[in-house]
């Protein structure tokens, strides 16, 4: 399937959404990876992260870079030799980048039920305005938010149920406020979210939005 969804923050950023309906085959044949990814994908069991990563080539190509462009620092973090930021994210039947001049990161997570299950291990004071309705689709807002967060500054110390609280959300609006704070941290961005085929997408970044 071609490109699913492309959401533009402003000039200079831009969420890339990718559904994987090709066959593992089709994505190999038409993707070129660089050496590493190549071994990377080599050592991947399960055919559904296979899928994920060529995809996220193939959203490399729709933004006009490939995979040459792409290579990882030692924390993990993907950057494009080009000097722009690139945050990336895949699960089961999509994948997505987002690229941008500033800071920014970006998580999709399939809505399931079992997330209440390990809600306490991540709902801080988000736990004060939590309601039953839609709670499944909160959680997994809060969550991807957290993770977001967590790629702009993955530092080691960071416990998402403490230092990553986001305010208080209302989920038609699809907008929040998230917070790093643990010295020497104390930043705050914006955190955009979408719900779309029982996936929710979201993102955190500082970059204005047009």
């Amino acid at each position: 399937m071609p490109l699913y969804k492309t959401l533009k923050h402003n000039d200079t950023t831009t969420v890339y959404v990718w559904k994987i309906e090709e066959s593992l085959q089709d994505l190999v044949s038409t993707v070129q990876l660089n050496e590493r990814s190549q071994k990377r994908i080599d050592g991947m069991r399960s055919e559904s992260h296979k899928k994920g990563f060529l995809a996220v080539r193939k959203l490399l190509e729709a933004a006009g870079v490939s995979d040459f462009d792409l290579f990882y620092t030692e924390d993990g973090k993907p950057h494009l030799k080009d000097g722009r930021k690139i945050t990336i994210s895949h699960s089961f039947e999509f994948s997505v980048i987002a690229i941008s001049d500033s800071e920014i990161g970006i998580d999709i997570e399939k809505n399931r039920d079992k997330i209440k299950r390990i809600a306490s291990k991540f709902i801080g004071k988000e736990a004060n305005y939590l309601v039953d309705e839609n709670l499944t689709e909160q959680l997994t807002v809060i969550w991807g938010a957290k993770e977001s967060l967590f790629k702009i500054h993955p530092d080691g110390g960071l416990l998402f149920i403490e230092h990553l609280p986001i305010d208080e959300f209302n989920l038609y609006h699809k907008q929040t406020i998230g917070h790093i704070l643990k010295k020497p941290f104390n930043e705050h961005y914006n955190i955009y979210f979408d719900i779309f085929e029982g996936y929710t997408l979201v993102y955190a970044t500082n970059a204005p939005k047009s």
